[in-house]
This record gives structure tokens, C-alpha cells and sequence, in this order.
């Protein structure tokens, strides 16, 4: 899954990111709107991980979401 898919495919993954990460609000998955950026930070902020930490964790999203 490229970068872009997150983006692409954000409101069928929604519910699947909220699952993943429930520390992250309704609201701020609806401001991320599929920003794979954004989603690394509220991911870093929530749950206290270095940005390394919360890419590696987007990655491993990724590959568990191939279709």
C-alpha cells in the first residue's frame, strides 16, 4: 500500500484506524481526513511515541489493510 492510499481509501479505513488507535478521537479522525501526517503526529501526541515509532506503526497498518 502506497502512501496514498491512506488518503484515497480514508473513509473505508476509518473505522479500522479508529479500532487500531482508540485513543484518537472521532473529531481529530475527521480533521486528519486521510493525512497520513497528520495521523503520524495524533498518533505520537496520544500515545506518547517517537515519530519513528508511530511511522513503523502506520506501516505495519498498511500491510495489514493490503487488499
Amino acid at each position: 500500500m502506497n502512501k496514498d492510499t491512506i488518503a484515497g481509501n480514508w473513509k473505508e479505513l476509518k473505522a479500522r484506524v479508529k479500532q487500531q488507535w482508540g485513543k484518537l478521537s472521532d473529531d481529530r479522525l475527521t480533521e486528519i481526513d486521510g493525512k497520513r501526517d497528520q495521523l503520524a503526529g495524533e498518533i505520537q501526541q496520544a500515545y506518547g511515541l517517537s515519530k519513528e515509532e508511530a511511522e513503523k506503526q502506520i506501516e505495519d497498518f498498511e500491510k495489514s489493510t493490503k487488499h
